[in-house]
Parts: C-alpha cells; sequence; structure tokens
C-alpha cells in the first residue's frame, strides 16, 4: 500500500463493507494513472486550455497599502467555473473515464463543487447526479440553475439541518448501492482513503503555481500562507507546496461565527473538535459530550475537517510542523470580509 490511509491518527477507511472492494479499486487506478504520462499529460492539457490554468498570482495594492506590507492573492476565482473545485473534478473525472465509470455522483453546499463535476460531465459525456441539502438549493439557486443547464440532475435533500452534511451522506447511500457503475467525485480533503491523497494530490497545482510564481516576481518565498480551512481542500492545496519550508508560517483561517464561546462556530480546530468518525474517516469533529455531531447552520454548513488539516492543527499527533490558526468571527462590531476585500482589494 503506497497510499497512506491515515495521517497521524486521523483518516482510515470507516464505510460499509459493500465500498471496500470500490476503495480499492479506486486506490489501485488512481496509482496507475497518477503514474501514467499520458493521463498527467491530458490532465495537464485540459487544465491548462479548458480550466484556464495557471491562475495569475496578484499583488492587492490596496490591501498592501492598507496593511503595510506586500499581499499576494492567487486567483483561483478567475479559473473556469470560477473557484478551484475544478482542479480536483476534472482529474477524479478523468479517472473514472478511465476507470470505466459513466455515472457520476456528488455533494455540493455552496454550489461551487456541484458546477465543476456539472461542468465536467458535460465536457466527458458522463452522466451526473449533484446531492444538495434544500436549504442549499434555497440560498445558491443561481448555482443550482447552473449544474441544471449543464445537464446534471440536482438531487434535493431534506434530512436534518438539510445542508452539506445530510448531502455528503445521501451521496454515500447512493454509492453503497450503485458502486458497480459509479465514481464518486468527493469535492473536499475529506471522507475515507485514498481521497484525501487524490483531493490533495489534484489541487496541489495551486501552491505548486503561486510558490513558483512568486519567486519570479519576488526571488524569495513569502514569509507567511494563508488559506482558509473547510473540508481542507483549498488549503492542503495550498500548503503542500510549502510545507517543507521552514521559514514559512502557515495559517489556517476558521470561521469562528457568533464566537467561539457561543458553540455556533466553524473551527474544530481551534477549540470545538473533538476526534470522531463521520462521513468515512477519522477527523477532527464538532461533536457534543454524547458524540452527537452539531449542526452549525449557516455559518458553516459542515462540521468537520479532513485528516491533514485535523493533525496539522494537533501538535502531539501531527508528523509535520503544526499550523497556525486563526478563527475569524462576524459580527457587527468590524467590516465583513466582503466589505473589507470591496473596499481594499478591489483597486
Amino acid at each position: 500500500m503506497s497510499i497512506a490511509h491515515r495521517f497521524g491518527s486521523y483518516g482510515g477507511q470507516y464505510v460499509p463493507e459493500t465500498l471496500m472492494p470500490a476503495l480499492a479499486e479506486l486506490e489501485a487506478a488512481w496509482e496507475l494513472a497518477w503514474a501514467d504520462p499520458e493521463f498527467r499529460s491530458e490532465l495537464a492539457s485540459l487544465s491548462r486550455d479548458y480550466a484556464g490554468r495557471p491562475t495569475p498570482l496578484y499583488r492587492a495594492r490596496g490591501l498592501s497599502a492598507t496593511l503595510g506590507r506586500d499581499v499576494w492573492l492567487k486567483r483561483e476565482d478567475l479559473m473556469h467555473t470560477g473557484s478551484h473545485k475544478l482542479n480536483n473534478a476534472l482529474g477524479q473525472a478523468l479517472l473514472a473515464q478511465r476507470m470505466g465509470k459513466r455515472r457520476i455522483i456528488a455533494e455540493t453546499g455552496a454550489g461551487q463543487h456541484g458546477v465543476a463535476s456539472a461542468t465536467v460531465c458535460a465536457l466527458l459525456g458522463l452522466e451526473c447526479i449533484v446531492y444538495m441539502g434544500v436549504e442549499d438549493i434555497r440560498r445558491q439557486k443561481p448555482n443550482v440553475e447552473r449544474m441544471e443547464l449543464l445537464g446534471a440532475r440536482v438531487e434535493p435533500v431534506e434530512a436534518g439541518a438539510m445542508t452539506l452534511k445530510e448531502a455528503v451522506s445521501a451521496a454515500i447511500r447512493d454509492w453503497v448501492t450503485n458502486v458497480e457503475t459509479t465514481h464518486y467525485i468527493i469535492g473536499s480533503a475529506v471522507g475515507p482513503a485514498p481521497y484525501p491523497v487524490i483531493v490533495r494530490e489534484l489541487q496541489r497545482v495551486i501552491g505548486d503555481e503561486a510558490r513558483a510564481q512568486i519567486l519570479e516576481r519576488t526571488g524569495r518565498l513569502p514569509s507567511r500562507v494563508v488559506a482558509c480551512v473547510g473540508g481542507g481542500s483549498n488549503a492542503i492545496g495550498m500548503f503542500a507546496a510549502f510545507v517543507d519550508d521552514a521559514e514559512v508560517e502557515l495559517v489556517g483561517v476558521e470561521a469562528a461565527g457568533e464566537g467561539l464561546e457561543s458553540g455556533r462556530h466553524g473551527a474544530p480546530l481551534t477549540v470545538g473538535g473533538r476526534p470522531g468518525v463521520l462521513h468515512g474517516s477519522l477527523s477532527a469533529v464538532l461533536q457534543d459530550v454524547d458524540v452527537h455531531v452539531i449542526g452549525v447552520g449557516r455559518i458553516r454548513s459542515w462540521p468537520q475537517h479532513g485528516r491533514e488539516p485535523s493533525a496539522c492543527g494537533d501538535a502531539e499527533r501531527a508528523d509535520r510542523r503544526p499550523q497556525m490558526l486563526v478563527p475569524v468571527r462576524f459580527d457587527g462590531e468590524r467590516p465583513s470580509v466582503r466589505e473589507f476585500k470591496a473596499r481594499d482589494i478591489g483597486r
């Protein structure tokens, strides 16, 4: 087994026995594909000519002036479909095609991963079903319409809080039922092995590009690399290229919501998460004393982080240097991130 199933004590494969052969098949197919120059060449070609890579590294003049230091932004929002999610969806869809799986399922919350999955399925002629909580469907109607225009079927999920956590559960149930013909494109660095490794390797193009670009532009590495930490794909994709650079501080930013003391937050690595099994892996999970998963509502619709962010947030368990974690609170006492960006980054 060349793909690590655990990162520290986190990770693993906590799934029904029905899915174990599918995970073994996926792992073997991934190892062969990732070592195949033709697969890598096709992915690189589509990433360049279809997705629009490399994305630019932009010196935010307004924000740099406000903070009194240079701030550079990796503009993943300029890639086709508007986010980094296409990096992973494109690679996994090519892998599914190579495996002969013509039916694709995915989960989505804000809708970006759903749009990315629908986009690559339209490109490759694959069937696409996207599971999405009813509450997220209500909040993200434009992305729902985009998925449907691309030919995907959006399956509403009415269980629980009707957000991302429930959508993932519904997608896993579908996969158990249709495992022979279906590939599940997980959008975050979560889930049972080998998914976290697959997602990390497909997303590390963000960090690899950013590292080369900052060296070309400034002649040195940055003193600090900052990324938001949700499911973990954006953060681990950026951090992967810098994790061996001891002089670079890696900062993961979590959502502090209504305050860490309120319990209504999305910061399991900072204060609220304990090791727990959710959606096929052991990771940092927001849960109560009875080991019930805590809903985080509008603040963050998934109460866990992936195995590598979980381990990096736990100094005793990490086998890499731990990351600095910063909870960010949004309330009436300070400008929102959206206002700050519009005023300082947009010029």
